[in-house]
């Protein structure tokens, strides 16, 4: 896997939570709490929060992406 579609990889996650994070203030503000969309559009974002994080993880198990420090 080369270095840019772990990139995209990555912030194509990265959009995601942004887009379902977006979603829930948008469904909390023009529901009023009538319904479940914001509960369900947090809980999906929380997910993929997780998911990147495990993916993140198991990258750097499995060798293909090398953590660094802030100064590189």
């Amino acid at each position: 896997m080369n270095d840019s579609l772990k990139t995209l990889l990555i912030i194509g996650f990265v959009l995601l939570i942004l887009w379902n994070l977006g979603a829930g203030l948008y469904y909390m503000l023009t529901d009023k709490g009538r319904t479940d969309r914001t509960v369900k559009a947090l809980t999906r974002r929380i997910g993929l929060s997780v998911a990147l994080i495990a993916l993140v993880l198991l990258a750097i198990a499995m060798g293909w992406i090398r953590p660094h420090g802030v100064y590189g």
